[in-house]
């Protein structure tokens, strides 16, 4: 899998807190933002797959 490239604008405030955030985790800030995506994009997809068990037991 290759990688791309996604630019971001966003305000200097943010930028700071991300920069914080990132740093208290010993991180760059683009690191810290491509963790959080995945981290977001997983909890999206196990609740998914969570529901979906639901509904195949049938269970409410």
């Amino acid at each position: 899998m290759g990688t791309s490239v996604l630019s971001l604008r966003m305000d200097g405030e943010l930028l700071e807190r991300l920069r914080h955030r990132a740093a208290k985790r010993g991180m760059s800030v683009q690191d810290y933002v491509v963790r959080t995506l995945i981290r977001d994009d997983f909890d999206e997809r196990f609740q998914s797959a969570v529901e979906e068990t639901e509904k195949f037991y049938g269970v409410t």
